[in-house]
């Protein structure tokens, strides 16, 4: 049987009801057909945590006349495209797209991230995927400004595929459309969070934490997406997967380990 749209996968990390994936979900409308799996509630910085000494539960929360199914899951992104793959869609979708993040995902953030996890995990079941992220952490952040970019990089990615083991992280600044000056493809930052606990005390007296942190680039290079969002650029990095340090093995190798 021929498919005349693309199956696409909306997922993210900040709920269902999020400003970010509601656009989402509209750019993806226009391109092909819509299936919506999210948490059922924020889920931020999850990273490729998965639900395994729980109950999952899945809800559909759409009409069944609906033009776009739409569950909510009460487990973690990655979850919601495990339980998408294996119990809601009759084939493998075609393009799985997680986002809009309400904030960035670009350099270390990406380790972090329950958008680009999700991502992640659709790559690992063989979905060429991209992970949106927008630099603004305001839950009534103006996405009407990166919509189209929006579209022009899913078009681009349906027509020419992603290498295997590969997924998209694509970060936004937070500037009108007309002050957006391209698209660059960059490499991730050298960049790290410098973190800070807090600790406080309950009125019982009880001591608890609270993370802050600065976040430090170190990475003076024109090719790295903190420069390209710096410059009012889009950032493009492909990510991969294999964690596997290539570069090393060969060092490795020298070692005495069988004597």
């Amino acid at each position: 049987m021929k498919y005349k749209k693309p199956l696409i996968l909306v997922t993210n990390d900040d709920g269902i009801s999020a400003p970010g994936v509601r656009a989402l979900i509209e750019v993806m409308s226009e391109i092909g057909e819509v299936v919506v799996v999210a948490p059922d509630k924020a889920q931020s910085a999850m990273g490729h945590a998965i639900t395994i000494n729980n109950t999952l539960y899945l809800n559909k929360i759409s009409k069944d006349d609906a033009e776009i199914p739409e569950y909510s899951c009460s487990g973690t992104p990655v979850d919601c495209v495990k339980l998408a793959v294996n119990e809601i869609l009759k084939r493998k979708p075609d393009l799985c797209v997680s986002g809009v993040n309400h904030g960035s995902n670009s350099s270390i953030n990406v380790i972090y991230s329950g958008t680009m996890s999700a991502a992640v995990e659709a790559g690992i079941e063989g979905i060429p995927a991209i992970g949106f992220s927008l630099l603004d952490y305001d839950w009534n952040a103006n996405f009407e400004e990166i919509k189209s970019f929006i579209k022009k990089i899913t078009l681009e990615t349906l027509a020419n595929g992603l290498a295997k083991g590969v997924v998209l992280n694509v970060n936004f600044p937070k500037l009108a459309k007309k002050e957006i000056k391209g698209i660059k493809i960059c490499r991730q930052a050298n960049a790290l969070w410098v973190e800070k606990f807090d600790k406080r005390q309950t009125p019982s007296g009880k001591d608890y934490y609270w993370l802050s942190g600065e976040f430090v680039n170190q990475d003076q290079g024109e090719d790295t997406d903190e420069w390209a969002l710096k410059h009012g650029y889009i950032s493009i990095v492909p990510v991969q997967f294999d964690l596997t340090a290539h570069h090393f093995k060969q060092q490795l190798n020298t070692w005495n380990w069988n004597e």
